[in-house]
């Protein structure tokens, strides 16, 4: 992330036209500071940033930049440390983010959102997240804190709007039985007064990139990827997943068309030959 970082400011400087000898002269540092914040060796300060944006006229992109710095050791957390003593901690630590949230719109391509999922559910997930990554089993716990964070949906301080793929309808978690389980929690969710969800229809034209995350109000992304969640901070970067969240949240349909699909869903599950 030091490199990344290094990297943009770097850029910042050849724009400016200014060599890195000539950057320090104005700012007043050591001439050897500048590479080593631009190589990623050196963690700038808040001071710093400001005094780069200032000399290479770039003030507009102070706000990114600092964010960027704030967050720098937070952004990019391996599962391998997020999950070393098992889920029930990142369960626990999720439940801060969410309770400290007004709005929060999630999207999720391939599985139901955690805040949605029936303890059947989400034991088979956490339970293939322990086998995946050779973490301690402590699934019952993980299930439990799981269960305790959805709470949140009864508050009336806090608004969800869920967008998820017909693919999450289809992807099979446990057996027949908990998705079927699982199918009549999301019938009873399209009833909840604070919760707005949607369903983005398997054949949907292509226009935004399809990934899993989670905005929470203007201030935070999380992103998960196969071996590390990301947490976004920069308000561009922010503003970027909201712009897609807007065009799923278009492209999905609610009410009784979510409905029929999830109800399709269930027939699927439940018919006997």
């Amino acid at each position: 992330m030091r490199e990344a970082l290094g990297g943009r400011l770097r850029e910042l400087r050849l724009n400016s036209g200014l060599t890195g000898t000539e950057l320090a002269h104005l700012a007043g540092w050591h001439q050897t500071k500048v590479s080593k914040i631009e190589y990623g060796k050196t963690k700038p300060t808040d001071a710093d940033i400001r005094a780069w944006c200032e000399h290479t006229r770039h003030t507009d992109q102070l706000a990114d930049l600092i964010a960027t710095v704030r967050n720098i050791e937070a952004s990019y957390l391996e599962w391998r440390r997020v999950l070393g003593t098992g889920t029930k901690r990142r369960q626990q630590a999720q439940i801060k983010f969410e309770s400290d949230t007004a709005l929060m719109r999630w999207y999720e391509p391939v599985l139901i959102p955690g805040l949605l999922q029936t303890a059947d559910y989400a034991h088979e997930i956490l339970r293939s997240v322990i086998e995946f990554q050779g973490i301690p089993n402590d699934v019952e716990q993980g299930v439990a804190t799981r269960m305790q964070r959805q709470q949140i949906l009864y508050q009336r301080k806090h608004r969800f709007h869920f967008v998820i793929g017909e693919q999450a309808l289809r992807t099979t978690v446990g057996d027949d039985r908990i998705m079927a389980g699982q199918m009549d929690r999301l019938l009873a969710i399209q009833n909840m007064p604070r919760v707005l969800f949607g369903i983005v229809p398997a054949e949907t034209r292509y226009q935004a990139p399809i990934s899993n995350f989670i905005i929470f109000d203007d201030r935070m992304v999380m992103v998960e990827n196969l071996t590390a969640e990301l947490t976004i901070t920069q308000p561009r970067e922010i503003a970027t997943y909201a712009r897609a969240f807007d065009i799923l949240a278009q492209q999905s349909v609610t009410g009784r068309a979510a409905r029929n699909l999830i109800t399709a869903a269930l027939e699927r599950r439940t018919d006997t030959p």
